[in-house]
């Protein structure tokens, strides 16, 4: 049997420094929603960005379509919510074939309580060769609430 590890959760510190791909020259990007002053590419940038933040309730798709074939070695992403106590759950796929069919990276629920805990980080150590597409599902609360999705940083290498 061929078997691979795909992802494998670390913290920030044990992994060297890596120059992260501008995804805003080597993708398309398509997105189910996006508040006009919260657009998609304030999560590609690096600083004090709000991010992008959905202009709706519900679940939200972020789908990332890149012009040429990639071996992404490292995802990182910022989740902040100041305003909704909630669980939110996300789950992270990628394809090879173009969104034909995709693989699970990981799924992962956590919960937000504001204000103490308002900001979430998540940091995957992967190893995705002839990466076409990467698309990250946002369920922004498990209960169904009013609470809109918010993506404050994705980073790839």
């Amino acid at each position: 049997m061929r078997k691979q590890i795909i992802y494998q959760a670390v913290t920030a510190a044990e992994l060297p420094f890596t120059e992260w791909l501008d995804i805003q020259t080597l993708a398309k990007v398509e997105l189910s929603s996006e508040e006009e002053l919260c657009p998609i590419e304030a999560a590609f940038t690096q600083g004090q960005s709000p991010g992008w933040r959905a202009s709706q309730s519900g679940e939200q798709v972020i789908r990332l379509l890149f012009d040429d074939v990639q071996h992404i070695r490292r995802i990182q992403l910022e989740f902040q919510e100041d305003q909704w106590p909630r669980t939110q759950e996300f789950v992270l796929r990628w394809s090879s074939d173009g969104g034909l069919s995709y693989q699970e990276i990981v799924r992962q629920q956590f919960n937000f309580s504001t204000p103490d805990v308002s900001r979430e980080r998540e940091d995957y150590s992967v190893d995705l060769v002839a990466l076409t597409t990467l698309e990250l599902r946002i369920i922004p609360d498990i209960s169904g609430g009013d609470a809109r999705a918010s993506l404050v940083q994705l980073r790839i290498a």
